[in-house]
């Protein structure tokens, strides 16, 4: 049945494949992956043709289809990867985090990093808040520069339930880091929970040594 599903939606993506868009498709990400060239509204068309006719979301959380997209040549395959991880949040489990961080460390980009961290990572750790002290704090130390990106992004969406003592904390802990994508998860960090805690992260940017680009970006809806 996943082989027939993969199949299906290849079919539909070859169908729709497009080299003049693909070009600068991949030019925007760096040329690190190959483009069909199908642009997200079509993507999006596509994808629900294939959900539709196959049914998967009716069924559990299907990891292995997960790692079928993944391990597709072309971008467009980890995107609708990252369409049906979004759709199946309310079936991860705390087991499937490990998962979580096998796909943030594989084929690695601010594409699906920034997706994977706040929506399906952002969910596990709201649902079975344990795994923030058993896992996603070791991520925001840890060797690997997008699972630290992670760490610091996971409570995007969290708002008023965001731990900010966490979150000061993780930065703390990268602010020393050269690394653009560190000072820009930073700062964008800062800039959501401004929406929500203005004054805390006014202090919190005026008493810390932070990158120019995270002050930057963290001041943003700052007065």
């Amino acid at each position: 049945m996943m082989t027939s599903s993969i199949d299906f939606l290849t079919k539909l993506f070859m169908e729709n494949r497009n080299q003049a868009d693909a070009e600068p498709m991949q030019r925007y990400m760096k040329d690190h992956f190959p483009f069909l060239g199908i642009k997200s509204p079509l993507r999006k068309e596509c994808e629900k043709q294939f959900f539709k006719a196959t049914g998967i979301l009716k069924e559990p959380f299907n990891r292995e289809l997960v790692k079928e997209l993944w391990g597709k040549n072309e971008r467009e395959f980890q995107y609708t990867a990252l369409t049906y991880l979004e759709k199946m949040m309310n079936k991860l489990r705390k087991e499937d985090l490990p998962f979580m961080e096998e796909l943030i460390t594989t084929k690695s980009w601010w594409d699906t990093v920034d997706a994977i961290s706040p929506k399906p990572v952002g969910k596990i750790a709201e649902k079975f808040p344990e795994v923030v002290a058993e896992t996603i704090d070791g991520w925001a130390v840890h060797d690997n520069m997008w699972l630290r990106r992670a760490a610091l992004l996971f409570q995007l969406r969290y708002k008023q339930r965001t731990n900010e003592e966490r979150l000061y904390h993780y930065i703390r802990q990268n602010t020393e880091s050269k690394e653009f994508f560190i000072q820009k998860a930073i700062g964008w960090a800062l800039r959501e929970y401004s929406k929500t805690n203005p004054a805390s992260v006014k202090e919190f940017i005026e008493g810390q040594a932070l990158a120019p680009l995270s002050v930057r970006e963290g001041s943003k809806y700052l007065d």
